[in-house]
């Protein structure tokens, strides 16, 4: 009984060696993929934020409190539209002072002009006139006179005394016009002059005050931010908006250090944002980056892109996300970026070779999420595996199994 009972455990244990050895000899079953053709786009994906490609800021230049608004935020704008104005009863009473001011000195310059106050220059007018009548009348007499005294029919006394007569009223007249004359000195018309200049310079600084109570758009553009309404204080000097160009504009793209060596002056861009699911902006990258920066907790490089945007609707400050096509490679041989990997500093796959596992270099070119471009070292209808199990040697019989 034991004999037997020992004999059986020879034959079983014969039985899983023969097994054993048999199961060994079977082909390990391997996933593989076959080398195809197709466009591949290399993409990097990352964030950005929208800002105008040309700006300018409108700012109160004097101090006061806004009494009108005129604009608002995402409205078009032509340069010198008025934005805001400011309450203008202190300017324009101002000017209404510096006006009347003006007219003042206007007329002040025009007596000198005319040589004196009317009614002064009347005054003297009519006793100038008086005195001319008076010299006639006087004039005659003495002429009346010497004529009687030729023919003895006046005394010389009478003579005498109307020739006094006309010279006195020659001195009044002299004295008359040298009144009239000094009813304005040379220095008045200079000091009328310089009044004049005086009061035009306060009204024409006035009427600037008044000018700049209103404040303006600085260039053609969309207004981008302004946060004013009615009864705002301004100080002198205070932001009231900013005016950009918005077609096109400029996108700053934070592209992760490791991606920067793949972006390019001239790649194509495209942008999203989620406050217009479904939307695309199109454009170029124009400026590669320059430095890296320190982003939370990114490392990235600013990557300047110009984006068109005919409808005005990304607005500057817009946070956005961007796509940059970073290569394109048509019609090109494809694997899996799992089919991929590296031994001693090489690039490679497992190939199937013969229905053996081969080790293959290859050069690669651009690569996707998923997929990589073989440049050299495979052909179409090749087979390259996925996952391996690492116990497999190189030479080994696999039992494929194709996923494409």
């Amino acid at each position: 009984m034991i004999r037997k009972t020992f004999i059986g455990l020879v034959l079983l244990v014969g039985l899983l060696v023969v097994w054993t050895l048999a199961r060994r000899s079977e082909p390990v079953g391997v996933k593989f993929f076959r080398v195809t053709r197709e466009t591949l786009v290399s993409s990097v994906s990352t964030n950005g934020k929208v800002e105008p490609l040309e700006w300018a800021s409108a700012r109160a230049s004097l101090p006061g409190t806004v009494a009108k608004v005129f604009v608002q935020r995402g409205q078009s704008v032509h340069g010198g539209d008025p934005l805001v104005e400011l309450d203008t009863t202190a300017a324009e009473a101002a000017l209404a002072e510096a006006t009347a001011k003006v007219a003042q000195a206007r007329a002040e310059l025009q007596l000198t002009s005319s040589g004196g106050r009317p009614a002064q220059l009347s005054d003297i007018q009519g006793q100038l006139d008086r005195a001319r009548l008076d010299l006639q009348t006087a004039q005659h007499d003495y002429e009346a006179l010497n004529r009687l005294l030729s023919k003895n029919a006046a005394t010389a006394k009478d003579v005498s005394d109307a020739a006094a007569r006309v010279n006195q009223l020659h001195i009044e007249i002299e004295s008359l016009e040298q009144r009239r004359k000094n009813l304005v000195a040379p220095e008045d018309r200079t000091l009328a002059q310089a009044k004049l200049r005086e009061a035009q310079a306060a009204e024409s600084a006035a009427t600037h005050v008044l000018d700049l109570s209103t404040i303006r758009a600085p260039i053609d553009g969309v207004v981008y931010e302004f946060d004013i309404h009615t009864g705002t204080y301004l100080a002198a000097g205070a932001l009231v908006a900013n005016v950009g160009r918005l077609n096109p504009v400029r996108v700053t793209v934070y592209v992760d250090e490791p991606d920067l060596g793949r972006v390019k002056r001239g790649n194509p861009v495209l942008i999203s944002w989620d406050g217009l699911p479904g939307r695309q902006w199109q454009g170029r990258v124009d400026k590669p980056a320059t430095q890296v920066v320190t982003l939370g907790s990114r490392q990235v490089g600013e990557v300047g892109a110009i984006i068109d945007n005919p409808d005005h609707d990304l607005l500057p400050g817009t946070n956005i996300d961007a796509e940059i096509q970073a290569g394109t490679a048509v019609n090109a041989l494809s694997i899996p970026k799992e089919a991929v990997r590296r031994r001693n500093e090489q690039t490679g796959v497992m190939l199937l070779d013969n229905g053996k596992i081969v080790w293959r270099p290859i050069e690669l070119g651009i690569t996707t999420l998923l997929r990589a471009q073989v440049v050299s070292g495979l052909k179409e209808g090749d087979g390259v595996a996925g996952t391996v199990n690492p116990t497999l040697t190189d030479g080994e019989r696999v039992k494929p199994a194709f996923l494409n």
